[in-house]
């Protein structure tokens, strides 16, 4: 079985195009929080299709939270120079959108920490 779920925030802009065959494909930078003390961060380069990449390129943006699930898929290629390569991609079968970026919340103001203290719980 191949699926992955992962849960992150865009680290750029979606890249948004449309191929010969006039599919859509939308590809972009997935951060992932560690929960471990150094507090580290695990970066994904995502990949979407069709109706889901339009969505993608017309609403997310940097910063943006989101849920995807999909798979793992290698990319295998061979550079000018006869080195063999390959990656590791996800192709998202499902974005789902979190939350939008911090400045995106408050009309493009930056977001402000509520440190009151007057809940009663």
């Amino acid at each position: 079985m191949n699926q992955v779920c992962l849960i992150g925030r865009l680290g750029r802009d979606p890249e948004l195009r449309v191929t010969q065959g006039g599919m859509s494909v939308a590809k972009f930078s997935l951060a992932v929080p560690r929960r471990d003390e150094a507090k580290s961060t695990d970066w994904f380069d995502v990949t979407c299709f069709g109706k889901t990449a339009e969505a993608v390129g017309q609403y997310l943006k940097k910063g943006a939270q989101v849920g995807i699930s999909g798979r793992l898929q290698q990319d295998k290629w061979t550079t000018q120079d006869g080195q063999q390569r390959s990656r590791i991609v996800t192709i998202a079968a499902q974005v789902d959108f979190l939350a939008r970026p911090a400045e995106q919340d408050n009309g493009g103001e930056p977001a402000e920490a509520d440190d009151s203290d007057d809940e009663p719980f």
